[in-house]
C-alpha cells in the first residue's frame, strides 16, 4: 500500500551504518544536512533557529571513530524549539520571549549528544504549542512540504516538515494534544508518544519561568519522529530514563481492537478509507481485528476528563475565559477518574494487543489563522467544532499510554497515518507492532 513520500535521503541507522563503514564522517553528514536545509527550507520554514556554525564545529570534533556507546553516532539533526539548547533562544513562539537563551541543555538534548548526535538547530511551533499548526509572530508560518497552502501540524510541525521533506532524519518533539501524532500523520513520517514519564522533560518548560524547571502536568510527554520504526527505537533507547525490553512482535495472531468511531469526534471518509485499508491488509496477513469491545472505557468520559485536565495543565490552574479556576477538589477528583480510566485501559490489554485508532478525524487542513476555541472544520461535509477531534490525542494521552503513528497511505496526495496504542511501558512493542505492521502495508 503506497504512501506519498517526498525523500530517498538515509535515516538514522542508514547514516550510524554509514560513518562506521567509513564511508562518510560526522562532518560531512552534517554538511550536507546543512545544505540540504538552506535548499529546501525557503518554502516550507521548519528550521527556524538554525545553529550551522557550532553544529558543524560540533561534528568535526567528533572525529570519525564512535565511542562504545555512541548509537547516534554521526547523525545530524533538528529538536522541538521549546527544548533548552545552551546558548539558543527558547520562546515558545513568543517574541517577548526572544531574548530568553537557555543557559544548559535539556535531558533529552544532552542525552542526544552523548550518543553521538550533532544537533543543527531547533523547529517550529505555534505559541505555547498549543495549537494543531505551527505559526507564530516571531518565527513565522511552517507550511505542509507536500502541499505548501496545509499545515504542517503541530505542536511538533516544523520538526515534522523537516524530516519529511528529508532536510534531516529524525527530529524530538513533545506531545499532550496529538503534537507529535498529528504532525506524523499529517507529513507522513512516523512518530511515537511516549509512555508518560519515560523520558525526561527537564529543560522542555515555558520561557515564562525563566529558566527554573517546572512540572508541565500530568500529561506532557516528549517523543521521537523519523522516517522509520527502527529510527523511532534508536532515538527512544538513547533518551529514554528506564530500561524497557525489546522484543519482536509478529502480526499473525496479534489481537488488535479497532477504534475508528468516538462519540465527540466524527471521523472523516479521508481518513477513514485509507485506515479501512490498512486494516483489511493487516486481517489477511493474519492479524485479528475486532470492531467492538466491552472492554473500551466510557470514551464520551474519558475525553470530557482529558479537557478539562488539558486545559488545567495548559494554564497551569488559572482561571477559564469564563473566569473559574479549578480547585483541589476538582483536580483531585480529575486525579482519581484518570486512575480509573488507567485501569480500565489495563483490563482492556488484558484482552488485547494493541489498539488501532487514527491520530486524528482529518487530513492536513488549509492555513487558518481563527483562534483553536473558535476554529470550526468541516468533516464529512458537516460543520464541526475543531477542539472536537482533540479526542483522539486524549485516547492514549489522559490514560498515559504509548502510541505509535505510521503511514498507511493518503487521500488526494495528503497523507494519513494511524495510531497503534499500546500498554504503559510497552514502547517498544508499540514501535515493534508499527514496523511489523509498515512491512506489510508497504512491501
Amino acid at each position: 500500500m503506497a504512501y506519498p513520500r517526498l525523500t530517498d535521503q538515509p535515516g538514522v541507522a542508514e547514516i550510524v551504518e554509514a560513518v562506521r563503514r567509513g564511508e562518510c564522517t560526522p562532518f560531512e553528514v552534517a554538511e550536507r544536512a546543512v545544505a540540504r536545509i538552506e535548499r529546501l527550507d525557503a518554502h516550507i520554514n521548519a528550521v527556524v533557529v538554525p545553529d550551522f556554525d557550532r553544529a558543524l564545529a560540533a561534528a568535526r570534533a567528533l572525529g570519525e571513530t564512535p565511542g562504545p556507546h555512541q548509537p547516534l553516532f554521526g547523525v545530524a539533526m533538528t529538536v522541538k524549539e521549546s527544548f533548552d539548547v545552551a546558548g539558543l533562544p527558547t520562546t515558545w513562539g513568543h517574541p517577548q520571549h526572544a531574548g530568553n537563551i537557555a543557559r544548559r541543555d535539556s535531558v533529552v538534548v544532552q542525552r542526544l549528544k552523548a550518543a553521538g548526535a550533532v544537533i543543527l538547530g531547533k523547529t517550529n511551533v505555534p505559541p505555547d504549542l498549543a495549537d494543531l499548526q505551527s505559526d507564530n509572530p516571531l518565527y513565522g508560518r511552517t507550511n505542509n512540504p507536500h502541499d505548501p497552502t496545509r499545515v504542517a501540524g503541530g505542536s511538533s510541525g516544523g520538526g515534522a516538515a523537516a524530516v519529511a521533506a528529508g532536510m534531516v532524519p529524525c527530529e524530538y518533539g513533545s506531545d499532550i494534544g496529538s503534537s507529535i501524532r498529528n504532525p506524523a500523520h499529517f507529513n507522513g513520517i512516523w512518530g511515537h508518544k511516549t509512555s508518560f514519564g519515560l523520558v525526561s522533560r527537564r529543560g522542555h518548560s515555558h520561557p515564562a519561568a525563566g529558566g527554573q524547571d517546572v512540572h508541565d502536568g500530568p500529561l506532557s510527554v516528549v517523543g521521537p519522529m523519523a522516517r522509520s520504526a527502527a529510527d523511532l527505537a534508536l532515538l527512544l533507547e538513547a533518551t529514554a530514563d528506564l530500561p524497557l525490553p525489546r522484543r519482536a512482535v509478529p502480526l499473525a495472531g496479534m489481537r488488535l481492537l479497532a477504534v475508528l468511531d468516538h462519540p465527540a469526534s466524527e471521523v472523516d471518509e479521508a481518513v477513514r478509507v485509507p485506515i479501512e485499508a490498512a486494516i483489511e491488509s493487516l486481517e489477511k496477513a493474519g492479524a485479528r481485528v475486532d470492531r467492538s469491545s466491552e472492554l473500551l472505557p466510557d470514551l464520551a468520559r474519558q475525553h470530557a476528563d482529558y479537557l478539562k485536565m488539558l486545559n488545567i495543565a495548559m494554564a497551569r490552574g488559572r482561571p477559564s475565559p469564563s473566569g473559574k479556576c479549578a480547585g483541589l477538589l476538582d483536580w483531585f477528583a480529575l486525579l482519581d477518574a484518570q486512575a480509573r480510566n488507567e485501569y480500565a485501559w489495563e483490563a482492556l490489554f488484558a484482552a488485547y494487543d494493541f489498539v488501532l485508532a487514527p491520530p486524528l478525524a482529518f487530513l492536513a487542513f488549509p492555513h487558518d489563522g481563527t483562534p483553536i476555541g473558535a476554529r470550526r472544520i468541516a468533516i464529512n461535509g458537516a460543520d464541526h467544532a475543531f477542539a472536537d477531534t482533540l479526542a483522539w490525542a486524549g485516547i492514549a494521552t489522559f490514560p498515559g499510554l504509548p502510541a505509535t503513528v505510521l503511514p498507511v497511505g493518503d487521500t488526494d496526495g495528503l497523507p494519513c497515518g494511524i495510531q497503534v496504542i499500546g500498554p504503559r511501558w510497552r514502547d517498544f512493542a508499540c514501535i515493534a507492532a508499527a514496523e511489523v505492521m509498515g512491512s506489510v502495508l508497504h512491501g
